[in-house]
């Protein structure tokens, strides 16, 4: 890997952790102590971070850590519920049983780090659940757009669950409904997912 993958993987991780906190500036001589780097990679690094987003690198002021907008939020939230009923629209008559033990699999490991209030992994899983069910519905687009936005939607999720860990229980729950709805070829696994989404955001601004 290329020192600045490898630099823009570190400081996004340092972001998406919060180790570097929104809202507040960073030198790059802090970077380059924190990353024990030289400029160039890191400044390659911050390119590609802050046109995804995550920071805004000022001349005179340095680089700033761009906080997640009520706004930006809430149309995210409303994004994945308008593409993520609609992959439970479409797959929940067609899903198979290869499938279902691929869910199942990604529900027993989220089980275990669930029951260890564990949030960073937590998050890993929860992601790869909706993204199994968007594979698993097959349209391209919709998949593309969440594999787009993962990392926002991973930084969400991280602080959803550090205001409080045992918020991943009722995650867990609502997972494990969307499932045995699909498992059942229910139509009610579009209502569960918008149920989930909803309340995952309404969660959020409390």
């Amino acid at each position: 890997m290329l020192l600045k993958d490898i630099a823009y993987d570190r400081i996004k991780q340092k972001i998406l952790n919060e180790e570097y906190t929104p809202g507040k500036f960073l030198s790059e001589r802090t970077l380059i102590e924190d990353l024990d780097m030289s400029k160039t990679p890191i400044k390659n690094a911050l390119i590609r971070l802050e046109t995804e987003g995550f920071l805004t690198v000022s001349s005179k002021q340095g680089i700033f850590i761009n906080e997640l907008s009520v706004d930006k939020i809430n149309d995210m939230y409303n994004l994945r519920i308008a593409l993520e009923t609609f992959n439970c629209k479409f797959l929940h008559n067609r899903i198979t049983d290869y499938q279902l033990d691929e869910l199942k699999q990604i529900l027993d490991v989220t089980k275990e780090v669930t029951d260890n209030l564990d949030i960073n992994s937590f998050a890993t899983y929860d992601h790869e659940f909706h993204l199994a069910i968007s594979n698993m519905a097959g349209n391209m687009e919709i998949t593309e757009i969440l594999i787009n936005r993962q990392d926002h939607l991973r930084r969400i999720t991280l602080k959803h669950l550090r205001k409080d860990p045992e918020r991943v229980k009722i995650f867990y729950q609502d997972h494990l409904q969307i499932y045995e709805a699909l498992k059942e070829h229910q139509t009610d696994s579009v209502r569960l997912m918008e149920a989930h989404l909803e309340n995952s955001k309404s969660i959020l601004f409390r």
